[in-house]
């Protein structure tokens, strides 16, 4: 009584091509290398105002606040950035990420901030390079949240 349907419905989901899917690694390996970037940007950021801090002189009264120069070495800073774009890099089949120029505008008073903000993608970096099973990566974030310890705020009682 009913004629059949020829044409194919609108709703029916149409035939895919093959679509390239990654792997669960090739997954991780992104995520890392992302997280890692953001890590290296921050990492530069203290770099410049460690740099900053000790191209001006002690008595200078518009240095503004001194910075803890124990919690910023420029030198330790500038070696952890070369560690961290290393392993981008290896993360990233060879390529080496772009290094953006820090920021001249930056204040001494913002490096709590950027303190708190990298040990906040360390410990990200360290979760994926945990799940990855990334031995240097996971030595290399934890390093790195080691040195941006600091006194952190207690969000409970804020």
């Amino acid at each position: 009584m009913y004629e059949p349907i020829r044409t194919k419905s609108v709703h029916t989901m149409a035939a895919a091509p093959e679509i390239p899917h990654r792997s669960r690694e090739e997954e991780l390996d992104i995520r890392l290398a992302g997280q890692l970037t953001a890590l290296l940007t921050v990492t530069d950021e203290l770099h410049a105002l460690a740099r900053r801090q000790d191209a001006r002189p002690a008595g200078d009264p518009g240095a503004g606040p001194a910075l803890d120069t124990a919690a910023l070495d420029a030198a330790a800073l500038a070696d952890a950035a070369d560690r961290i774009a290393e392993q981008v890099a290896r993360l990233s089949g060879g390529h080496h990420p772009l290094r953006a120029e820090p920021s001249d505008a930056g204040s001494p008073s913002r490096a709590a901030a950027l303190q708190q903000r990298a040990r906040t993608l360390a410990g990200n970096a360290l979760a994926v390079a945990t799940s990855r099973g990334d031995a240097a990566v996971i030595a290399l974030t934890a390093e790195r949240m080691e040195a941006h310890t600091g006194p952190v705020r207690d969000l409970a009682s804020a």
